[in-house]
């Protein structure tokens, strides 16, 4: 059974007390007069009584003229009581209307302040991803009473959250930069000791094994920025063709994984954001597409286009099966499959995330679906460039 509205049921205890208060009022009212008429008639008939008794007329008249008299003051206190419930009754039933109105209003009145904290926090558990919505407070006015501190202290729990997400931001971009600095030196004084003439055989496969482990350490690094900066907001927008974007991406990919076929299909799909962010979002899709996919006769397809107005990118690939209980998995930052985990495949579990991270920060979507022969198909989706009417 749907329960009733805080609004309407502070509605009925307002309008249900008038109510009751009234028909209390009408009641003792009633009782009152009815008393009150009473009164005069057992007091004052024997009284008239007598008056009409010194008239020189035959008991039988007399008798007449009490009944008569005794009647007409029945009738009338008779009437006086129906008219008092009647029009009682009715000023009630019209002053009970005109109460649970006018409590109606003021309970909507007074609830407005929860409608505005309930509204700020539906729309920060409505944000794309963690820690995007938090820079938005109550900042209620008004009197000092039990709604305004909940506002206050409700505010302050947002500004210290929204300090907390910030710093790990912060804290993980400026690691990432300066964690750039010394592997670009490595990578350096490695490739200088391994381009030297001189240099032995062992040295040579020593700084080729460290040049491996650093580009890692880099591509770990590059994700980790990537990740920090589609996780803020994107404040700068350009106005991009996804089908451009894809198109560059596979000639600067697909030559890397020359045993997977590339079917292509590019329809325009006009979107605004962040072109760097767009391309990571893509080379990340169409790289996971290749690089994990099955050793013979594997295959890529990607496709572009607008589908019910929004621009999509659309990557399907060949591969291992993945169970559906794992789809979701795979776009939490360093989250692997199982079985990569067991194989030692290399990677860090970064490039969906990323993929998700980017798309939300555009106010888009990403979401992939296991394939039955295998592999996966990963569908993006962003608002397109000129909102619809």
């Amino acid at each position: 059974m749907k329960r009733l509205t805080l609004r309407a049921r502070l509605t009925l205890v307002y309008g249900g007390l008038l109510l009751l208060a009234g028909i209390v009022l009408l009641s003792v009212t009633y009782v009152l007069v009815d008393q009150r008429l009473a009164q005069p008639m057992r007091a004052e008939l024997p009284e008239r009584a007598t008056v009409v008794a010194r008239i020189p007329t035959s008991m039988e008249d007399l008798d007449r003229i009490r009944m008569l008299i005794q009647d007409v003051q029945t009738e009338a206190r008779r009437n006086a009581l129906e008219s008092l419930l009647t029009q009682g009754g009715i000023a009630l039933v019209v002053v009970s209307a005109a109460a649970v109105a006018i409590g109606w209003l003021i309970a909507g009145r007074t609830l407005q302040p929860l409608h505005q904290i309930t509204g700020t926090a539906r729309r920060i558990a409505g944000a794309d991803s963690a820690g995007r919505g938090l820079h938005e407070r109550i900042a209620l006015t008004g009197p000092r009473d039990e709604v305004r501190e909940l506002a206050d202290t409700f505010d302050q729990m947002l500004e210290r959250l929204d300090r907390s997400f910030d710093g790990q931001r912060r804290f993980v971009a400026n690691a990432s930069h300066e964690l750039r600095t010394p592997l670009a030196l490595n990578r350096a004084l490695v490739e200088l000791a391994v381009s030297r003439p001189d240099a032995p055989a062992e040295v040579r496969r020593l700084g080729e094994a460290l040049l491996s482990v650093n580009e890692r350490h880099e591509r770990l690094i590059d994700g980790l920025l990537t990740l920090a900066d589609s996780e803020s907001e994107v404040t700068e927008r350009a106005a991009v063709d996804l089908a451009e974007i894809a198109a560059h991406v596979l000639e600067q990919v697909a030559p890397v994984y020359p045993g997977v076929q590339v079917h292509r299909s590019f329809a325009p799909a006009r979107t605004v954001g962040d072109p760097v962010l767009l391309e990571r979002l893509t080379f990340n899709l169409v790289e996971n597409a290749l690089r994990h996919n099955v050793p013979v006769d594997g295959w890529v397809r990607v496709r572009t286009d607008e589908v019910a107005g929004r621009p999509t990118l659309v990557v399907v690939n060949t591969g291992p099966v993945v169970p559906s209980y794992d789809v979701e998995t795979m776009f939490q930052p360093f989250r692997r499959l199982s079985r990569e985990r067991v194989a030692g495949t290399r990677g860090f579990g970064l490039g969906l995330s990323i993929v998700r991270a980017v798309a939300r920060a555009h106010g888009g979507t990403a979401e992939a679906e296991p394939r039955t022969a295998g592999g996966l198909t990963v569908t993006v989706t962003l608002p397109p460039s000129t909102p619809s009417r």
